[in-house]
């Protein structure tokens, strides 16, 4: 009797914590369904008149980004129109430098890579007026020593760094989901120290983007 008492017992509690499991998940995920086909979707949790884009990081969860085309017009409609079409899909985080970047977007996941084509670098010291300060969260355009050479690689300040203003195109925050950030930060092994190659890359499952209703122009590039 006591056997079959403490069998239904450790059922009962095995089904909770298979519960809990599910809570945390969807937690993680912020709500977020990125089962669906399609790029675009609803995100009506937030409530703002700029896009946002949800990706969901293999491991760990979605984080959310609000992007400002007041700030860097062509990088918005450069990162929207990747996102939409699936590019970022199965794309990867390669690089983490603690307390500086986390950085990916990179579809062959060694730095090197591209869409096949850069756009002109939305800064200052490049001609073109952008204010958004590379504070904490913010997320800005990577590039090489050119000015005009970002593409699709993207890093998010994991704090602030002034010295990069007016030197990067800023063109995003992220607003949700930052404590999937902070675990990445805390948890992930860099390989090499010098350029913060991770030991594993991260797998971006899927990107969505919310436009909340307005159309934004075809990306200018500039072919390579």
């Amino acid at each position: 009797m006591k056997k079959k008492i403490l069998f239904i017992v450790t059922v009962i509690v095995l089904l909770l914590c298979s519960g809990c499991n599910n809570e945390v998940s969807e937690e993680k995920l912020l709500n977020i369904d990125f089962s669906i086909e399609k790029n675009e979707a609803k995100l009506s949790s937030y409530d703002t008149k700029n896009p946002v884009v949800a990706m969901y990081i293999e491991n760990y969860g979605a984080i959310v980004i609000e992007l400002y085309p007041e700030k860097a017009k062509n990088t918005v409609n450069n990162f929207i129109s990747l996102v939409k079409k699936g590019f970022y899909d199965n794309n990867t985080f390669h690089r983490l430098a603690p307390g500086f970047v986390l950085q990916g977007g990179d579809p062959t996941g060694t730095g090197s890579g591209g869409p096949g084509y850069t756009i002109k670098g939305e800064f200052s010291n490049n001609n073109y007026e952008n204010t958004l300060k590379h504070d904490k969260k913010v997320v800005s355009m990577a590039r090489s020593q050119d000015n005009d050479s970002g593409g699709s690689q993207f890093f998010i300040m994991l704090d602030k760094s002034e010295y990069l203003d007016g030197d990067y195109a800023s063109f995003g925050r992220v607003i949700d989901g930052w404590d999937i950030i902070e675990e990445i930060e805390d948890n992930e092994i860099v390989s090499d120290q010098a350029t913060g190659k991770l030991q594993n890359n991260l797998t971006i499952k899927k990107a969505l983007v919310d436009t909340k209703g307005k159309v934004y122009d075809e990306v200018e590039k500039i072919e390579e």
